[in-house]
C-alpha cells in the first residue's frame, strides 16, 4: 500500500525466485531475498514506518503488547564462546558460576511475574546443551509454572534427541534458541556451536509441536545486509518463528564484543520495521538493550511493529526496564498488556 505515488513499490517483492536450502533436510519457502530486505531498510523512515504500522495493523491489535519475565534458573559457567555473552566461562566479567535455583524460587518469581501482568514465564539456564540430569528439575518447574496459569518458555542451549518431546510433555509453549545473526557474520562472533546446530535445535523444537522463540542480536559489528540476511533466515523458514527477539548488544566488560562501536538508534527501529513487514503473523519483541532506549525509540518500535516485550529487573545477567516504568510508558502510548 502506498501514501504516495513516489514511494517505492515494495508490495510486489513476494515473488521471488527460490534460493538455497541452509540443510539440503530443510525445506525453506523463498519469500524474501536478502537484496529485498535491504531495500525495505533504505527506504525513507516515513515510508518504512508507514508500510511496517500498515501491516502491523492488518495482522495485530496495534494497541496490545505481549509481556513476558525472563529468569536466569541456572547463571553462569557456560563452556560457549559466544562474543557477547557474559555467562561464558572463559571470559572475566563479573558473572559467576551459580548452580541451578531451587524450583520453590523459581514458583515464587513466576508468581510474582504473574501479578505484574505478565502472562509468559520464560526460564534460561547457562548451558551449551542439557544433560538429562539437569532437564529433570527444569521438566518439574514448567509443569509447575504452567499450572499457575502462565505459557511457559525455556531456553537451555542445544537439545539432545528426545529432550523436545520431554519438554512439550511437561507442558512447554515455546522454546528460545536464538541464530544470533546471519549466516555469513556468525563465525565472527560464535566458534562453539555452528550455525547448522542451532538451525537442528529448531528444527526438533518444531516436530514436537513447540512454538518457536528465535531472534538475534543487532549492533555486534554486522552490517546492514547481514541484519537483513538474519531477517531473511526467519522469513523463509516454512512456518516462521511464532515469536522473534530483537535485542541490541549490551556490552558487557570482558567480553570481547565490549567497546564495539553503538548502533544508531534509527538503525534498530528499521530492523523492527523490516522484521514485522517480512513476518506479518509474528510477534516481534524488544528484547534485551531496552534499558539504553529512550521512550521516543521505544514509541517508534511500537509504532514500526514490535508487540511483545520482557518485564523485569533483568534479562539474565543485563538490566532491563522495570515493570513500573513499562507500565507508565505504556499508559502514556495508550498500550495495554496481553
Amino acid at each position: 500500500m502506498q501514501a504516495q505515488e513516489n514511494i517505492i513499490n515494495v508490495d510486489a517483492l513476494n515473488a521471488n525466485k527460490p534460493t538455497e536450502c541452509q540443510s539440503a533436510k530443510r525445506n525453506t519457502v523463498q519469500r524474501w531475498s536478502i537484496e529485498e530486505i535491504v531495500a525495505l531498510y533504505e527506504l525513507p523512515l516515513n515510508d518504512l514506518l508507514y508500510k511496517a504500522h500498515t501491516i502491523h495493523r492488518e495482522n495485530h491489535d496495534p494497541n496490545a503488547v505481549q509481556v513476558s519475565t525472563l529468569l536466569s534458573i541456572k547463571t553462569g559457567g557456560c563452556s560457549e564462546d559466544c562474543g557477547y555473552c557474559p555467562q561464558a566461562a572463559r571470559y572475566h566479567t563479573e558473572v559467576e558460576n551459580e548452580p541451578m535455583l531451587p524450583i520453590a524460587e523459581v514458583l515464587k518469581a513466576a508468581q510474582a511475574a504473574k501479578d505484574s501482568g505478565a502472562s509468559r514465564f520464560c526460564m534460561g539456564a547457562a548451558w551449551r546443551s542439557p544433560k538429562q540430569r539437569d532437564l529433570e528439575p527444569v521438566l518439574k518447574m514448567i509443569s509447575e509454572v504452567k499450572a499457575m496459569g502462565l505459557e511457559t518458555c525455556a531456553t537451555l542451549g542445544m537439545l539432545k534427541e528426545g529432550m523436545a518431546t520431554q519438554l512439550k510433555e511437561a507442558g512447554l509453549d515455546y522454546y528460545n534458541h536464538n541464530l544470533d545473526t546471519a549466516p555469513e557474520f556468525y563465525g565472527d562472533v560464535i566458534s562453539t556451536r555452528t550455525y547448522e546446530d542451532r538451525l537442528d535445535t529448531l528444527d526438533s523444537v518444531r516436530e514436537a509441536d513447540i512454538n518457536v522463540c528465535s531472534g538475534g542480536i543487532i549492533g555486534m559489528g554486522e552490517t546492514r545486509q547481514q541484519r537483513a540476511g538474519l531477517l531473511a533466515q526467519f522469513a523463509n523458514m516454512e512456518r516462521p518463528p511464532e515469536s522473534v527477539p530483537i535485542n541490541l548488544l549490551t556490552q558487557v566488560e570482558g567480553t570481547p564484543l565490549h567497546r564495539t562501536e553503538e548502533l544508531d538508534p534509527f538503525e534498530f527501529v528499521r530492523t523492527i520495521a523490516a522484521a514485522r513487514i517480512v513476518m506479518p503473523k509474528s510477534f516481534v519483541r524488544l528484547s534485551a538493550g531496552r534499558q539504553t532506549m529512550h521512550e521516543g525509540i521505544q514509541a517508534m518500535c511500537f509504532m514500526a511493529g514490535a508487540n511483545s516485550v520482557f518485564y523485569g529487573e533483568k534479562l539474565l545477567t543485563t538490566g532491563n526496564p522495570e515493570a513500573e516504568t513499562d507500565k507508565m510508558l505504556f499508559a502514556k502510548l495508550g498500550i495495554h498488556a496481553i
